[in-house]
């Protein structure tokens, strides 16, 4: 019954208005509120500032600016396994595997559309049919910045409008085609593994997502709109595998997809596997 009545709840909450309300709450410089409530949270999600940067919880200028912290050098080392795919966000593993008739799987029965997912794009979308999926969820106390699973040349970047609903698992086991209703940003690279998605999904009370090219990403009307970086365009921008990518302001979900047999996803890992950042996702394939 709770559960069902958490569901129910995010269907009828008016989820943009109370991100954007959040969002500013998040961006509060008065010292009284930003310093209660950066402890209250750091204390509520045991968050780790060992490995940060900045390690005094006063010293950030807003909540957004702890919450997207650094980590110090050296605290996500990058895996040098020879063409290693690598995770490109600290949180869990939500689920990996084939993309199968078009579809990633989401959880208990539930899947959604690759073609959906990348904004209605089927001449997109066709480069990733019969590829690979991994799914990675962060939860409140991670690191919340987003790196390059692999060095690529960006080719596009798409705003997708959609609601805000929790991506928690309890969300991902009871509303249909969840990844795909939210929204979201999807960066399509050139790699050694041919093309690469990596699609930031919004949720709720997540403030904003940023690019390091772009920055923030919210357009003025919720929508659709392609952003392209061909070179005709502009100058090519190239990341470096482990480079930000990147950032939550409050957390959510990064979906990695690649071609079909382009890499093979660590055997170790599977649903709900905890992952950092720079450590091995997947080997290349052939």
């Amino acid at each position: 019954m709770k559960d069902r009545l958490f569901i129910l709840s995010q269907y009828l909450l008016p989820h943009h208005l109370l991100s954007r309300l959040i969002g500013c709450a998040a961006e509060c410089r008065a010292g009284w509120f930003k310093n209660r409530l950066i402890g209250w949270f750091a204390k509520q999600y045991q968050v780790n500032m060992s490995e940060a940067q900045v390690e005094d919880l006063t010293a950030f200028a807003h909540f957004n600016d702890f919450f997207t912290r650094a980590l110090k050098d050296g605290a996500r080392p990058l895996d040098s396994s020879p063409g290693a795919v690598l995770c490109p966000a600290d949180g869990a593993v939500s689920q990996l595997g084939k993309i199968e008739q078009g579809r990633v799987f989401q959880a208990k029965g539930h899947s959604f559309s690759v073609i959906e997912l990348l904004g209605g794009d089927t001449e997109c979308a066709a480069a990733f049919m019969g590829g690979d999926f991994a799914t990675i969820y962060l939860s409140p106390k991670d690191y919340h910045r987003v790196h390059m699973p692999l060095a690529g040349t960006l080719k596009e970047m798409v705003y997708v409008p959609g609601r805000l609903f929790s991506v928690n698992q309890t969300t991902a086991e009871n509303v249909p085609e969840l990844f795909a209703r939210n929204e979201r940003v999807v960066c399509l690279f050139d790699t050694e593994r041919g093309p690469m998605a990596v699609v930031l999904v919004g949720a709720m009370i997540v403030a904003s997502i940023e690019t390091v090219w772009a920055g923030l990403v919210t357009p003025p009307k919720r929508t659709l709109k392609t952003f392209s970086y061909d070179e005709a365009s502009r100058a090519p921008i190239v990341l470096d595998k482990g480079a930000e990518l990147g950032r939550f302001k409050l957390g959510s979900t990064a979906i990695v997809l690649f071609g079909p047999e382009q890499v093979q996803w660590t055997a170790e890992l599977a649903a709900n596997s905890p992952v950092q950042m720079g450590q091995r996702l997947a080997a290349p394939r052939g």
